[in-house]
């Protein structure tokens, strides 16, 4: 369904990221009592009752160059405006109407868009005065509200009822379902926000020299090759250690989140400084959720006219990186838009190796043949006996083991038939578990 647009605007610390959470129902927006938090624009499905739409959060409005921050920040704000079918102006009812508030309330009532302005913070009647103070926006009636507590909710929903066109029906994606989850992860200024600005075309990510600009993990919708793509956007992960402050730790812990909710993982690695520690915990990291991995070699171009740097740091990879052997590994420019295609077409094979399923009969043709090759260990005198394996589920590839003293059987082992497996069913790149589970012994007294 094609749902109808709805942008949440005003100056900074007015409670949009709180009401953007209540909307959508869940706490996906960055709340912090600062202002300035928000920085890109964070889209989301909200409703209130039977009134369905697509909210979208957005940064303060700040006066500010154009080629700031504060300035494109306020580009993205002025973009939302003008892709909405209603706005909500929101103002802070305690601290009443600011002489800031104006020039913005002249910006939305010229966009032409319907308005509807919001009173926030008005909680048990502590901002009735400001609410009040708010009819001289020339706005129309502002509503009396809450976020934090969700009062005047009700007279939200018959607001947004009479503003809003009613929802296409017409599903565009004949396949059903949201696409290919693919979340993008990195060091911070690896140039992930500008990568995904190229792929889908537009300037939609806040992009520019400073490390640190994505706060909140921005998920959009895209199609490569007539396959819809959910693409994150995520804030730069640096060393926990360094995280000092609470707003990157909350920035770190949203993007944890869109990788958990991912499907394939793309690591985003500088090619100027590849392989960092930071970059290889980050790897470790995605392997320990059972994501599909693809390694990202940005800003290639700066490095292209060196001869044979792709296979050494292949090599380097292969090395490094024994948790996820055989990964894709794929050098490309956001900036240039170079290898976004090939990067795309690792990220779909590498998500067909995540969802493989492989028969029984297989797999223990393959065990056969590897314990004759390597037989286990004996422990105590007594040799331990694997007896069969099957696979118990994908996504990713989950083997089990059945046998007698498994849980005396070595790392080193399990590494060996990890690594079995990997290469007889042709498992790059992908993370796979090995659950080892001992028969019972129906002799065993007790």
């Amino acid at each position: 369904m094609d749902l109808p647009t709805v942008a949440i605007v005003g100056r900074p610390n007015v409670g949009k990221s709180t009401l953007f959470n209540r909307l959508v129902g869940r706490k996906l927006a960055l709340v912090d009592d600062r202002p300035g938090v928000t920085r890109d624009r964070r889209e989301g499905e909200g409703f209130i009752g039977d009134v369905a739409f697509r909210v979208i959060d957005t940064a303060g409005l700040e006066e500010a160059d154009a080629d700031s921050l504060l300035g494109r920040m306020r580009a993205q704000t002025e973009a939302a405006i003008l892709e909405a079918d209603a706005v909500l102006f929101v103002i802070d009812a305690r601290a009443g109407v600011l002489p800031s508030d104006r020039p913005f309330a002249e910006l939305v009532r010229r966009s032409g868009c319907p308005v509807i302005l919001i009173a926030n913070k008005a909680e048990g009647g502590a901002g009735m005065a400001g609410a009040y103070d708010a009819f001289s926006l020339g706005l129309g009636d502002p509503i009396p509200f809450s976020a934090e507590h969700g009062e005047g909710l009700g007279s939200l929903q018959d607001a947004l009822r009479e503003v809003l066109p009613e929802p296409d029906d017409e599903d565009e994606d004949g396949e059903g379902g949201k696409g290919l989850r693919v979340a993008i992860v990195g060091r911070p200024n690896a140039g992930k926000s500008t990568l995904i600005n190229r792929m889908i075309g537009e300037d939609r990510l806040l992009v520019g020299p400073e490390a640190g600009i994505t706060r909140d993990s921005i998920s959009l919708d895209w199609e490569w090759r007539g396959r819809r793509i959910k693409l994150h956007d995520t804030a730069g992960m640096r060393r926990r250690a360094r995280i000092d402050d609470k707003l990157e730790k909350l920035a770190v812990s949203d993007g944890l989140r869109a990788v958990r909710f991912a499907e394939v993982v793309v690591v985003l690695l500088d090619a100027t400084i590849p392989f960092e520690k930071q970059d290889l915990t980050i790897v470790d990291l995605v392997e320990s959720e059972g994501r599909a991995v693809v390694i990202g070699l940005n800003k290639w171009d700066l490095v292209a006219d060196q001869p044979g740097l792709l296979k050494t740091l292949r090599e380097d990879c292969t090395r490094l990186l024994p948790q996820v052997r055989g990964v894709s590994v794929v050098s490309l420019s956001g900036l240039a838009g170079d290898g976004i295609d090939k990067l795309m077409q690792a990220v779909v094979d590498a998500s067909e190796v995540w969802s493989r399923r492989v028969s029984t009969a297989r797999i223990n043709a393959w065990l056969t043949d590897a314990l004759q090759r390597n037989p286990p260990p004996a422990v105590s005198g007594r040799r331990i006996k694997i007896r069969y394996a099957t696979q118990v589920k994908s996504r990713p590839p989950h083997f089990a083991l059945f046998g007698n003293q498994l849980d005396a059987l070595p790392k080193s082992y399990t590494r060996y038939l990890v690594n079995g497996l990997r290469e007889a069913f042709d498992l790059p790149g992908t993370p796979i578990r090995l659950s080892l589970r001992t028969t019972k012994n129906p002799f065993e007294k007790g």
